[in-house]
């Protein structure tokens, strides 16, 4: 499964909401922040691959 590119749509608390780049139709995925990086902005670009996020993207 994967690997899945998203971007971060909002941050919301403890939880993001996160657009799959290749299905920008699709519902948004909420995630909780603990499951992402610890630097994350709204905007940037995340790689899932093997149940982990990682930055593609700094701004």
């Amino acid at each position: 499964m994967g690997p899945f590119e998203y971007i971060i749509e909002q941050i919301d608390g403890d939880y993001a909401q996160l657009r799959r780049t290749d299905e920008p139709d699709q519902e948004r995925k909420l995630v909780a922040r603990a499951l992402l990086p610890e630097n994350i902005e709204e905007g940037m670009r995340l790689r899932y691959e093997m149940f982990e996020y990682t930055i593609l993207q700094l701004q």
